[in-house]
């Protein structure tokens, strides 16, 4: 059983050897201003990034911003993003939470996390997105790429989002949280995948509990087979 102490040197390890490789990225989601990167994270739910940004120059030509966004029906919007799936809650939510955003906030994205969440389509997730990317702040972004990640890494044994945000911040000191979120996206998309994890090609195969149960169960195997 690791200490405290165990884990947060493997864990500054894990950031170590990830940003070898992704260095210090931002998010795959194409942006100019706050309006544009505010209506990719709605769209790119249950979606990829790659899906959001085909449709995004279309729709962001047609409504340029919170003003005109707020004005449209959810069904005007249809048309644009009909690719991308659960696109009738997302007009709906990108429409209302644009009349918020004019109503309330002046017309500019709020930069506070208890702000955000209060506007439709925007969870602590995709809040955090928008902090880390728009605002400079460090927070740790827990998708399905990083719940999966710090679990098979052995950060977490939880599958609530929220707790295991607290969990990997308990982990990894003040400062590096955006980072690693980026690179734990970016690793969990091309690497450790969700079926069929590239572990014969990792950086983190020495430290990865994965591994070492899979390498275990195949050397007991082969013992097995010996005798």
């Amino acid at each position: 059983m690791e200490t405290r102490e165990q884990k947060r040197l493997r864990a500054q390890k894990v950031l170590e050897k990830l940003v070898d490789i992704y260095g210090n990225p931002r998010t795959e989601l194409n942006y100019a201003n706050p309006y544009q990167l505010f209506v990719a994270v709605i769209l790119s739910a249950q979606s990829t990034d790659k899906k959001v940004n085909e449709i995004t120059p279309r729709l962001f030509s047609r409504f340029p911003d919170f003003f005109s966004l707020s004005k449209a029906q959810p069904e005007h919007l249809y048309p644009y993003i009909k690719e991308i799936g659960l696109y009738r809650n997302k007009a709906k939510n990108l429409v209302f939470s644009s009349k918020k955003i004019i109503e309330e906030f002046k017309g500019k994205l709020p930069d506070r996390l208890e702000q955000l969440i209060t506007l439709p389509g925007i969870g602590r997730k995709s809040a955090n997105v928008l902090l880390a990317n728009l605002f400079g702040k460090d927070t740790i972004t827990v998708d399905t790429h990083v719940m999966r990640l710090s679990q098979r890494l052995g950060f977490t044994t939880k599958r609530d989002p929220v707790k295991i945000e607290f969990e990997l911040m308990e982990v990894w000191p003040k400062g590096n949280w955006s980072n690693l979120s980026h690179c734990l996206i970016l690793h969990g998309r091309r690497v450790c995948k969700a079926r069929s994890p590239r572990c014969y090609e990792c950086v983190l195969d020495s430290i990865c509990p994965k591994v070492w149960i899979v390498r275990s169960e195949k050397k007991r195997r082969r013992s097995e087979e010996q005798t």
